[in-house]
């Protein structure tokens, strides 16, 4: 799988996620102290998280790390 594709996969599980959770995406940028323009970028697989950043969208999430990285 080429990185544009990972991207745009894990940025779906994240949008999944945070809809589930009812947050948009102004309010997950605030819990997590970043932009919402980086949650809407990552959204779209247009940005990449470090794996430490993930681990923190999980626990803000409240959903564990593997829901995120399942690209299936």
């Amino acid at each position: 799988m080429d990185k544009a594709t990972l991207l745009k996969k894990f940025g779906k599980n994240v949008k999944i996620e945070r809809i589930k959770k009812d947050l948009t995406q102004e309010q997950l940028a605030e819990i997590m102290n970043v932009s919402q323009n980086y949650i809407a970028n990552i959204e779209r697989g247009k940005a990449n998280m470090s794996l430490a950043k993930i681990d923190e969208l999980a626990n803000y999430l409240n959903v564990k790390i593997t829901a995120l990285l399942d690209f299936e």
